[in-house]
Protein backbone atom coordinates (compact mmCIF):
# COMPACT_ATOMS: atom_id res chain seq x y z
CA UNK A 1 0.00 0.00 0.00
CA UNK A 2 1.35 3.77 -0.99
CA UNK A 3 0.47 6.48 1.62
CA UNK A 4 -1.62 9.03 0.91
CA UNK A 5 -1.04 12.70 0.54
CA UNK A 6 -1.34 14.75 4.09
CA UNK A 7 -1.89 18.27 4.50
CA UNK A 8 2.11 19.03 6.06
CA UNK A 9 4.91 16.88 4.50
CA UNK A 10 6.22 14.08 6.46
CA UNK A 11 8.46 11.65 5.05
CA UNK A 12 10.69 9.19 6.62
CA UNK A 13 13.62 7.96 5.87
CA UNK A 14 12.54 4.56 6.02
CA UNK A 15 9.09 2.30 4.69
CA UNK A 16 6.38 2.29 7.41
CA UNK A 17 4.07 -0.86 9.07
CA UNK A 18 0.73 -0.82 7.55
CA UNK A 19 -2.15 -2.04 10.04
CA UNK A 20 -2.56 -4.89 7.31
CA UNK A 21 1.15 -6.20 7.22
CA UNK A 22 0.62 -7.59 10.80
CA UNK A 23 -1.54 -11.05 9.73
CA UNK A 24 -1.50 -10.63 5.76
CA UNK A 25 0.45 -13.66 4.04
CA UNK A 26 2.07 -13.86 0.46
CA UNK A 27 3.36 -17.22 -1.05
CA UNK A 28 6.73 -17.92 -0.96
CA UNK A 29 8.94 -15.37 -2.49
CA UNK A 30 12.19 -15.95 -4.82
CA UNK A 31 13.58 -12.56 -3.72
CA UNK A 32 17.11 -13.03 -1.49
CA UNK A 33 17.57 -14.21 1.16
CA UNK A 34 13.79 -15.65 1.46
CA UNK A 35 14.17 -17.83 -1.43
CA UNK A 36 17.44 -19.24 -0.14
CA UNK A 37 18.20 -23.04 0.33
CA UNK A 38 20.72 -21.92 3.21
CA UNK A 39 19.62 -19.29 5.30
CA UNK A 40 19.96 -17.79 9.09
CA UNK A 41 18.08 -14.94 10.12
CA UNK A 42 19.26 -12.45 12.52
CA UNK A 43 18.52 -9.56 14.65
CA UNK A 44 21.01 -7.60 12.90
CA UNK A 45 22.60 -7.84 9.46
CA UNK A 46 26.09 -7.27 11.60
CA UNK A 47 25.66 -10.54 13.46
CA UNK A 48 25.78 -12.39 10.20
CA UNK A 49 29.19 -10.41 9.58
CA UNK A 50 30.81 -11.23 13.04
CA UNK A 51 29.19 -14.98 12.40
CA UNK A 52 30.50 -15.44 8.68
CA UNK A 53 34.35 -14.41 10.12
CA UNK A 54 33.73 -17.46 12.91
CA UNK A 55 32.23 -19.56 10.54
CA UNK A 56 35.25 -19.12 7.52
CA UNK A 57 38.23 -19.47 9.77
CA UNK A 58 38.85 -15.92 9.11
CA UNK A 59 39.54 -14.48 12.82
CA UNK A 60 43.27 -15.35 11.68
CA UNK A 61 43.92 -13.47 9.14
CA UNK A 62 42.70 -10.19 6.91
CA UNK A 63 39.96 -9.42 5.36
CA UNK A 64 39.93 -7.01 2.12
CA UNK A 65 37.47 -4.51 2.24
CA UNK A 66 36.09 -1.32 0.40
CA UNK A 67 37.40 2.39 1.75
CA UNK A 68 34.06 3.93 1.17
CA UNK A 69 32.25 1.62 4.32
CA UNK A 70 29.98 2.42 6.87
CA UNK A 71 32.07 1.85 9.76
CA UNK A 72 29.83 -0.85 12.01
CA UNK A 73 30.76 -3.72 9.76
CA UNK A 74 34.32 -3.46 9.77
CA UNK A 75 33.99 -3.30 13.92
CA UNK A 76 32.16 -6.31 13.31
CA UNK A 77 35.21 -8.17 11.82
CA UNK A 78 37.37 -6.62 13.76
CA UNK A 79 35.70 -8.07 16.73
CA UNK A 80 35.15 -11.27 15.09
CA UNK A 81 38.95 -11.07 15.05
CA UNK A 82 40.44 -10.38 11.48
CA UNK A 83 42.33 -7.85 10.69
CA UNK A 84 40.76 -5.41 8.19
CA UNK A 85 42.51 -3.99 4.80
CA UNK A 86 41.09 -1.54 2.33
CA UNK A 87 40.64 -0.72 -1.36
CA UNK A 88 40.06 1.62 -3.48
CA UNK A 89 36.62 3.04 -4.47
CA UNK A 90 36.02 5.97 -6.71
CA UNK A 91 33.87 8.92 -7.09
CA UNK A 92 30.99 6.79 -8.60
CA UNK A 93 30.94 3.88 -6.06
CA UNK A 94 33.22 1.78 -8.40
CA UNK A 95 35.33 -0.54 -7.18
CA UNK A 96 39.27 -0.26 -8.26
CA UNK A 97 39.83 -3.48 -9.45
CA UNK A 98 43.49 -3.57 -9.97
CA UNK A 99 44.04 -1.80 -6.64
CA UNK A 100 41.99 -5.02 -5.31
CA UNK A 101 44.09 -7.75 -6.81
CA UNK A 102 47.28 -5.19 -5.73
CA UNK A 103 46.50 -5.39 -1.80
CA UNK A 104 46.04 -9.47 -1.72
CA UNK A 105 48.84 -10.67 0.49
CA UNK A 106 49.88 -13.85 2.03
CA UNK A 107 47.87 -13.00 5.30
CA UNK A 108 44.54 -12.36 2.82
CA UNK A 109 42.02 -14.24 3.99
CA UNK A 110 38.66 -13.52 2.10
CA UNK A 111 37.45 -10.72 0.15
CA UNK A 112 34.47 -8.25 0.80
CA UNK A 113 32.38 -6.34 -1.77
CA UNK A 114 29.38 -3.81 -0.69
CA UNK A 115 27.16 -3.23 -3.07
CA UNK A 116 25.76 0.50 -2.24
CA UNK A 117 22.08 1.49 -1.82
CA UNK A 118 21.00 -1.01 -4.49
CA UNK A 119 23.40 -0.48 -7.55
CA UNK A 120 25.58 -3.71 -7.99
CA UNK A 121 29.13 -3.66 -7.45
CA UNK A 122 31.95 -5.79 -10.08
CA UNK A 123 30.71 -9.07 -8.57
CA UNK A 124 31.65 -11.07 -11.69
CA UNK A 125 35.39 -9.58 -11.54
CA UNK A 126 35.34 -9.68 -7.99
CA UNK A 127 34.03 -13.54 -8.27
CA UNK A 128 37.27 -14.22 -10.87
CA UNK A 129 39.52 -12.63 -8.77
CA UNK A 130 38.76 -14.48 -5.52
CA UNK A 131 38.58 -17.71 -7.26
CA UNK A 132 42.02 -17.13 -8.88
CA UNK A 133 43.59 -16.28 -5.35
CA UNK A 134 41.55 -19.18 -4.14
CA UNK A 135 39.51 -16.77 -1.10
CA UNK A 136 35.98 -17.01 -0.27
CA UNK A 137 34.06 -13.96 -1.45
CA UNK A 138 31.14 -12.20 0.63
CA UNK A 139 28.50 -10.33 -0.62
CA UNK A 140 27.44 -7.44 1.13
CA UNK A 141 23.71 -6.51 0.70
CA UNK A 142 22.62 -4.71 3.21
CA UNK A 143 21.68 -1.99 1.59
CA UNK A 144 20.78 -3.86 -1.41
CA UNK A 145 17.74 -5.99 -0.75
CA UNK A 146 15.62 -7.12 -3.22
CA UNK A 147 17.79 -5.85 -6.58
CA UNK A 148 19.86 -7.99 -9.16
CA UNK A 149 22.77 -7.01 -11.29
CA UNK A 150 20.25 -7.96 -14.52
CA UNK A 151 19.03 -11.17 -14.04
CA UNK A 152 21.16 -12.40 -11.54
CA UNK A 153 20.01 -11.57 -7.54
CA UNK A 154 22.97 -10.00 -5.66
CA UNK A 155 23.88 -11.78 -2.99
CA UNK A 156 24.01 -15.11 -5.02
CA UNK A 157 27.35 -15.03 -6.97
CA UNK A 158 29.61 -14.91 -3.62
CA UNK A 159 30.31 -17.67 -0.82
CA UNK A 160 28.22 -15.49 1.31
CA UNK A 161 25.47 -13.16 1.26
CA UNK A 162 24.73 -10.72 3.94
CA UNK A 163 21.17 -8.50 3.89
CA UNK A 164 20.00 -6.21 6.44
CA UNK A 165 16.07 -6.29 5.94
CA UNK A 166 14.42 -3.67 7.91
CA UNK A 167 16.23 -0.75 5.54
CA UNK A 168 13.98 -2.09 2.66
CA UNK A 169 11.00 -3.45 4.39
CA UNK A 170 8.75 -1.65 7.23
CA UNK A 171 9.90 -4.37 9.97
CA UNK A 172 11.27 -4.18 13.08
CA UNK A 173 14.76 -5.98 12.74
CA UNK A 174 16.12 -8.17 10.51
CA UNK A 175 19.24 -9.56 9.24
CA UNK A 176 20.33 -12.69 6.87
CA UNK A 177 22.96 -14.87 6.15
CA UNK A 178 23.05 -16.81 2.62
CA UNK A 179 25.40 -19.84 2.40
CA UNK A 180 25.80 -20.35 -1.37
CA UNK A 181 27.76 -23.39 -3.28
CA UNK A 182 27.49 -26.88 -2.36
CA UNK A 183 29.76 -26.55 0.77
CA UNK A 184 27.55 -27.05 4.28
CA UNK A 185 28.43 -25.01 7.07
CA UNK A 186 26.46 -26.32 10.48
CA UNK A 187 24.96 -22.91 11.88
CA UNK A 188 22.50 -22.70 14.81
CA UNK A 189 19.47 -21.26 15.26
CA UNK A 190 20.00 -18.14 17.29
CA UNK A 191 17.87 -17.23 19.86
CA UNK A 192 14.97 -14.99 19.64
CA UNK A 193 15.19 -11.68 20.82
CA UNK A 194 13.69 -9.62 23.41
CA UNK A 195 9.83 -9.31 22.74
CA UNK A 196 9.70 -5.85 24.29
CA UNK A 197 12.24 -4.63 22.02
CA UNK A 198 9.91 -6.31 18.59
CA UNK A 199 7.13 -4.46 20.35
CA UNK A 200 8.57 -1.27 20.65
CA UNK A 201 9.70 -1.15 17.45
CA UNK A 202 6.33 -2.21 15.68
CA UNK A 203 4.68 0.53 17.46
CA UNK A 204 7.05 2.91 16.22
CA UNK A 205 6.67 2.51 12.60
CA UNK A 206 2.93 1.81 13.05
CA UNK A 207 2.76 5.85 14.39
CA UNK A 208 5.25 6.90 11.82
CA UNK A 209 2.73 5.90 9.42
CA UNK A 210 -0.28 7.01 11.16
CA UNK A 211 1.62 10.64 10.79
CA UNK A 212 2.51 9.77 7.12
CA UNK A 213 -1.61 9.24 6.28
CA UNK A 214 -3.14 11.16 8.94
CA UNK A 215 -1.90 14.80 8.91
CA UNK A 216 -2.31 17.14 12.15
CA UNK A 217 -4.15 14.45 13.70
CA UNK A 218 -1.73 11.55 12.93
CA UNK A 219 0.95 14.38 14.19
CA UNK A 220 -0.38 15.09 17.40
CA UNK A 221 -1.20 11.23 18.30
CA UNK A 222 2.03 9.88 17.30
CA UNK A 223 3.89 12.58 19.83
CA UNK A 224 1.27 11.82 22.61
CA UNK A 225 1.96 8.21 22.50
CA UNK A 226 5.63 8.60 22.15
CA UNK A 227 5.69 10.94 25.14
CA UNK A 228 4.11 8.11 27.04
CA UNK A 229 6.21 5.22 25.63
CA UNK A 230 9.23 6.80 26.53
CA UNK A 231 8.10 7.39 30.20
CA UNK A 232 6.72 3.26 30.62
CA UNK A 233 9.52 2.21 28.69
CA UNK A 234 12.47 3.46 31.38
CA UNK A 235 9.57 3.17 34.32
CA UNK A 236 9.52 -0.52 33.51
CA UNK A 237 13.25 -0.74 32.27
CA UNK A 238 12.92 -1.91 29.20
CA UNK A 239 15.92 -3.42 27.38
CA UNK A 240 15.24 -1.88 23.73
CA UNK A 241 17.92 -3.20 21.46
CA UNK A 242 18.07 0.31 18.78
CA UNK A 243 18.74 -0.43 14.63
CA UNK A 244 20.28 1.70 12.82
CA UNK A 245 23.24 2.22 15.36
CA UNK A 246 26.56 3.31 14.29
CA UNK A 247 28.68 0.94 16.66
CA UNK A 248 28.55 -3.19 17.03
CA UNK A 249 27.74 -4.46 20.05
CA UNK A 250 28.96 -7.73 21.22
CA UNK A 251 25.95 -8.26 23.58
CA UNK A 252 23.51 -8.33 20.85
CA UNK A 253 25.90 -10.70 18.74
CA UNK A 254 23.48 -13.69 19.00
CA UNK A 255 20.02 -12.29 18.89
CA UNK A 256 18.15 -13.88 15.49
CA UNK A 257 14.85 -12.37 14.09
CA UNK A 258 11.53 -12.72 15.69
CA UNK A 259 8.60 -14.97 13.95
CA UNK A 260 6.78 -11.79 14.33
CA UNK A 261 9.26 -10.15 11.48
CA UNK A 262 9.10 -12.94 9.64
CA UNK A 263 5.03 -12.57 9.73
CA UNK A 264 5.80 -8.96 8.26
CA UNK A 265 7.98 -9.88 5.54
CA UNK A 266 5.89 -12.60 4.29
CA UNK A 267 2.93 -9.88 3.73
CA UNK A 268 4.92 -7.62 1.41
CA UNK A 269 4.34 -7.55 -1.93
CA UNK A 270 8.19 -7.49 -3.02
CA UNK A 271 7.22 -6.98 -6.80
CA UNK A 272 5.75 -3.74 -6.07
CA UNK A 273 8.46 -2.63 -3.31
CA UNK A 274 10.81 -2.67 -6.14
CA UNK A 275 8.25 -1.26 -8.97
CA UNK A 276 7.71 1.81 -6.36
CA UNK A 277 10.90 2.49 -5.33
CA UNK A 278 12.10 2.43 -9.36
CA UNK A 279 9.08 4.54 -9.91
CA UNK A 280 10.13 7.59 -6.90
CA UNK A 281 14.25 7.20 -8.27
CA UNK A 282 13.42 7.95 -11.78
CA UNK A 283 10.91 10.81 -11.15
CA UNK A 284 13.51 12.50 -8.03
CA UNK A 285 16.19 11.75 -11.39
CA UNK A 286 14.39 13.71 -13.74
CA UNK A 287 13.21 16.46 -11.14
CA UNK A 288 16.75 17.27 -10.12
CA UNK A 289 19.35 16.60 -12.58
CA UNK A 290 19.39 20.00 -13.50
CA UNK A 291 20.34 21.64 -9.95
CA UNK A 292 22.36 18.22 -8.61
CA UNK A 293 24.47 15.83 -11.30
CA UNK A 294 23.07 12.82 -10.38
CA UNK A 295 25.51 9.94 -9.12
CA UNK A 296 24.08 7.60 -11.80
CA UNK A 297 21.70 8.77 -15.00
CA UNK A 298 20.13 5.24 -15.02
CA UNK A 299 19.09 2.11 -13.02
CA UNK A 300 19.99 -0.67 -14.43
CA UNK A 301 17.48 -3.73 -15.20
CA UNK A 302 16.72 -5.66 -11.45
CA UNK A 303 18.04 -2.47 -9.71
CA UNK A 304 15.67 -1.53 -6.24
CA UNK A 305 16.96 1.89 -5.11
CA UNK A 306 17.86 2.14 -1.28
CA UNK A 307 17.24 6.14 -1.69
CA UNK A 308 18.04 8.63 -3.98
CA UNK A 309 22.23 9.85 -3.45
CA UNK A 310 21.99 13.73 -3.87
CA UNK A 311 25.78 14.99 -4.55
CA UNK A 312 25.24 18.29 -2.66
CA UNK A 313 28.60 20.69 -2.12
CA UNK A 314 26.82 22.36 1.11
CA UNK A 315 26.00 18.70 2.84
CA UNK A 316 24.97 20.14 6.50
CA UNK A 317 23.02 23.26 4.98
CA UNK A 318 20.77 20.86 2.66
CA UNK A 319 20.44 18.70 5.51
CA UNK A 320 19.15 20.85 7.87
CA UNK A 321 16.95 22.43 5.01
CA UNK A 322 15.13 19.19 4.24
CA UNK A 323 14.52 18.29 7.76
CA UNK A 324 12.83 21.46 8.57
CA UNK A 325 10.54 20.88 5.48
CA UNK A 326 9.87 17.47 6.58
CA UNK A 327 11.91 14.97 4.85
CA UNK A 328 13.87 12.69 6.89
CA UNK A 329 16.90 12.80 4.70
CA UNK A 330 20.41 11.04 5.95
CA UNK A 331 23.78 12.20 6.12
CA UNK A 332 24.80 9.21 4.91
CA UNK A 333 28.32 7.16 6.06
CA UNK A 334 29.95 10.25 6.86
CA UNK A 335 32.80 8.68 8.43
CA UNK A 336 36.17 6.48 7.69
CA UNK A 337 36.60 3.45 10.33
CA UNK A 338 39.67 4.28 12.40
CA UNK A 339 41.48 1.40 10.79
CA UNK A 340 41.00 3.19 7.49
CA UNK A 341 43.29 6.15 6.47
CA UNK A 342 41.76 8.52 4.92
CA UNK A 343 44.02 10.36 3.69
CA UNK A 344 44.95 7.50 1.05
CA UNK A 345 41.56 7.53 0.05
CA UNK A 346 40.70 11.09 -1.55
CA UNK A 347 37.48 10.12 -3.62
CA UNK A 348 35.89 8.18 -0.53
CA UNK A 349 36.56 10.98 1.71
CA UNK A 350 34.97 13.14 -1.12
CA UNK A 351 31.77 11.12 -1.17
CA UNK A 352 31.94 11.13 2.60
CA UNK A 353 31.52 15.17 2.43
CA UNK A 354 29.10 14.89 -0.26
CA UNK A 355 26.56 12.58 -0.24
CA UNK A 356 23.11 13.26 1.07
CA UNK A 357 20.33 9.82 1.18
CA UNK A 358 16.83 11.46 -0.15
CA UNK A 359 13.97 8.51 0.52
CA UNK A 360 12.42 7.22 -2.34
CA UNK A 361 10.80 4.59 -0.32
CA UNK A 362 7.71 2.20 -1.86
CA UNK A 363 5.28 4.39 0.96
CA UNK A 364 5.91 7.51 -0.94
CA UNK A 365 3.07 8.14 -3.86
CA UNK A 366 3.95 10.56 -6.94
CA UNK A 367 2.00 13.00 -5.38
CA UNK A 368 3.89 12.77 -2.45
CA UNK A 369 7.37 12.60 -4.63
CA UNK A 370 6.37 15.76 -6.82
CA UNK A 371 6.87 17.56 -3.16
CA UNK A 372 9.73 15.81 -2.00
CA UNK A 373 11.70 17.14 -5.54
CA UNK A 374 10.32 20.75 -4.61
CA UNK A 375 11.97 20.88 -1.35
CA UNK A 376 14.84 19.42 -2.59
CA UNK A 377 15.44 21.70 -5.58
CA UNK A 378 14.55 24.80 -2.66
CA UNK A 379 16.87 23.20 -0.39
CA UNK A 380 19.47 23.18 -3.23
CA UNK A 381 18.47 26.52 -4.84
CA UNK A 382 17.45 29.10 -1.50
CA UNK A 383 15.28 31.42 -2.71
CA UNK A 384 16.81 34.53 -3.34
CA UNK A 385 15.77 37.37 -1.34
CA UNK A 386 13.19 40.27 -2.87
CA UNK A 387 15.00 42.69 -4.51
CA UNK A 388 14.31 46.28 -2.65
CA UNK A 389 12.47 48.88 -4.41
CA UNK A 390 14.63 51.84 -5.63
CA UNK A 391 13.00 55.09 -5.27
Amino acid sequence: MEAVKTDKLFVPALPTLWPSMLTGRRAPSHFMPFGARNVRYFYFARNAIWTTVKMLGLDAGEVLMPAYHHGVEVEAVVDAGATPRFYRVGSRWDVDLEDVEKRIGPKTKALYLVHYAGFPGPVEEMRRIADKHGLPLIEDCALSLLSADGSVPLGTTGDIGIFCLYKTLPMPHGGALTVNGSRQYSLPEPPLPPTSSTFSHTVSSLLQNLELRGGAFGRSVRGMVRGLGKGAVKAAEIERVATGTQHFDRRHVDLGMSPFAHRIAQAQDLEAVVERRRRNYFFLLGRLRDVSAPLFNQLSPGVCPLFYPLVVDNKEQVLERLRARGIEAIDFWKYFHPACDASAFPEVAKLRRSIVEVPCHQDLTPEVMAEVANVVRDALVPERPERKNVG
